[in-house]
């Protein structure tokens, strides 16, 4: 997703498909260019090339998402302590790390509409500027709508709307109707505008492409209702955590707050159900359940640390123990297991392990002595510095984990253009990290059943392992050549991670005019 979002920001800049956006050439309008514009102009100041300022948008999305976060979970419980843990939860949970480093504009769509769910929470809940609030509400609604369609309004305001109506209710309803009216005709035209704008001067590929996605909604990556119901281990290091801030009968009766505590457990279910009943789920699909997810767990967090250290009933404490020194214990081992496992992959990597190492164990000790002594605090922080390590210290050892010996990316491909003075065509599909890679769009050979023979006496080929008998087929008057492979693979045709769709076999094809 990550190279289809980067290569659409670049063919935006060389050519100037700003408002009719392509990939590798062909249109592409499943996805509203919101994020697409803002990182095409992070990439034409920072360079294209420059990977880190491509990503540095979806990272600083990240950063709007857990401030605004915790501004509307200080309106909603007046207590800074509790919002201030639960947005570092939702700064540390595995998947928003994850949206806010990669290129997907999931974190664009969310982190947009938490700031109009907070314009809105602050219109239904006081009295004063009504109209600003609405106003700055449809802005952000409609932004999250230019950056994924209505995936964030379905998955993430309805069912914030329905738990503030159950929880909360909607007073004096009739004195914000005007605002409210305000509030749809703004978002109504920010959110629709491209859409008619595409629809206008494309309509056949629109509708083609509409057709498509209605589709997959019910055709393409089908999982059962319950796919998503082991929801909380996306949260990563607080999986324990956030499972028991999730058990009702257990903490209504602990929390500070219980009608908030009620409201965010709500919405995070309603989240979940409402993301349930479509067939198509894919894991990454739950980030808006984190959210809630999160100010929830916050709640469980504050309770430990107000009554952690009186707590005796070992069927409370217990939990605690495990998730936090199971922490610890990987914290304590790693330097030793982390050496047996990557010890042959270190070369020109040393600094980060160590300085990982000595990280990773020294905050393991540490949340052991703080677990003997019932000092949740130090614990909770140290594991947030445990995240933090990893992040600043492990990512950069990442690629001692991507071996493949037959490794060799498409970016070298133009030089070997250049040399031959071949054009290179691929035969039935792109792959998005091919393309990115090798720097503008390729022509695809096959389409819609039909294969377009070149023009040229001598030209190249990119075939894909399930493509070899169809090039064979078509080109079976000509002579062909097997030229190198293109293998953009992070490990080795022995890995069971090795995909055919990143790599290619590049062949000559001479005709014999």
């Amino acid at each position: 997703m990550e190279a289809r979002n980067f290569t659409t920001a670049r063919e935006m800049l060389d050519d100037g498909n700003w408002l009719l956006t392509t990939l590798n050439g062909e249109p592409r309008y499943q996805k509203p260019p919101l994020p697409t514009w803002i990182t095409a102009v992070s990439g034409a100041i920072f360079g294209l090339k420059n990977i880190a300022a491509l990503r540095m948008p979806a990272a600083l999305m990240g950063l709007l998402l857990v401030l605004t976060s915790y501004l509307f979970a200080v309106k909603l419980t007046k207590d800074k302590t509790y919002a201030f843990l639960a947005c570092l939860v939702m700064a540390t949970s595995f998947y928003v790390v994850s949206a806010s480093r990669d290129g997907n504009w999931d974190i664009f769509t969310h982190a947009f509409m938490m700031v109009g769910i907070w314009q809105l929470y602050l219109f239904f809940t006081s009295e004063d500027k009504k109209y600003q609030r609405a106003l700055l509400a449809a802005v952000f609604f409609g932004f999250s709508f230019m950056s994924k369609g209505p995936v964030s309004l379905y998955a993430l305001l309805l069912p914030f709307l329905i738990s503030f109506g159950i929880v909360y209710r909607y007073k004096n309803i009739k004195k914000r109707i005007l605002p409210l009216i305000l509030f749809i005709l703004v978002a109504l035209v920010i959110s629709g505008w491209w859409h008619w704008y595409t629809y206008t001067y494309d309509p056949e590929t629109v509708a083609a492409i509409t057709q498509k996605e209605t589709s997959n909604w019910t055709g393409y990556n089908v999982r059962p209702f319950y796919y998503y119901w082991s929801f909380f281990t996306q949260s990563g290091v607080w999986t324990l955590i956030a499972f028991i801030g999730l058990l009702y009968p257990y903490l209504k009766d602990r929390v500070f707050n219980k009608k908030a505590y009620r409201f965010t457990l709500l919405w995070t279910l309603l989240s979940l159900v409402l993301l349930s009943v479509i067939p198509e789920k894919k894991s990454r699909y739950l980030l808006p359940v984190l959210i809630p997810l999160a100010l929830n767990t916050g709640f469980y967090i504050e309770y430990l640390f107000r009554r952690f250290s009186e707590i005796k009933d070992k069927r409370e404490t217990w939990p605690v123990y495990f998730n936090f020194g199971l922490i610890a214990f990987i914290g304590v081992v790693f330097p030793v297991a982390g050496y047996l496992f990557l010890k042959d992959q270190l070369a020109g990597k040393w600094i980060w392990f160590i300085l990982l190492s000595i990280s990773l164990f020294g905050i393991g000790i540490y949340i052991f002595r703080n677990l003997l002594r019932k000092q949740i605090k130090g614990v909770f922080y140290a594991t947030i510095l445990f995240i933090a390590a990893i992040i600043c210290f492990g990512m950069p050892l990442a690629k001692t984990l991507t071996v493949n010996p037959g490794f060799k990316s498409m970016a070298e491909l133009p030089q070997w253009q250049t040399e031959t003075g071949l054009e290179v065509y691929e035969m039935t599909y792109f792959t998005p990290e091919l393309i990115w890679a090798y720097g503008k769009p390729i022509e695809v050979l096959r389409k819609e059943g039909t294969v377009s023979i070149p023009e040229e006496d001598s030209f190249a080929v990119l075939v894909s392992r399930d493509d070899v008998e169809l090039f064979k087929r078509t080109f079976k008057d000509y002579d062909t050549r097997l030229i190198t492979r293109y293998d953009m693979n992070p490990k080795g045709e022995e890995d069971r991670s090795h995909k055919p769709r990143l790599y290619r076999d590049l062949y000559v094809v001479n005709s014999n005019r």
